[in-house]
């Protein structure tokens, strides 16, 4: 029965609007902007404070973006997968 639930959902997000996955990625890829920009205020205050740890600072930094961009790419895939293009 849970099988039969499972396809049907599937078939259904399978032929969602183009335009409703414009959105949600539009939607998906305001969190990532918002932790791009928290994550250099926060390297940024703390170079303030202790300036011998720019470097320190700057890997973490670069890092954690990297991992806050591939929330965005997967949400790019995910919509080009949505829209059927």
């Amino acid at each position: 029965m849970s099988n039969i639930v499972l396809a049907q959902a599937a078939e259904a997000a399978s032929n969602i609007n183009p335009g409703l996955a414009a959105i949600g990625y539009g939607l998906g890829a305001i969190g990532p902007g918002i932790g791009v920009g928290l994550i250099f205020a926060a390297v940024i205050n703390g170079t303030a404070r202790q300036p011998e740890a720019q470097g320190k600072l700057q890997g973490i930094a670069f890092s954690t973006f990297v991992l806050t961009e591939v929330l965005a790419l997967i949400g790019i895939v995910i919509y080009f997968l949505a829209s059927g293009a």
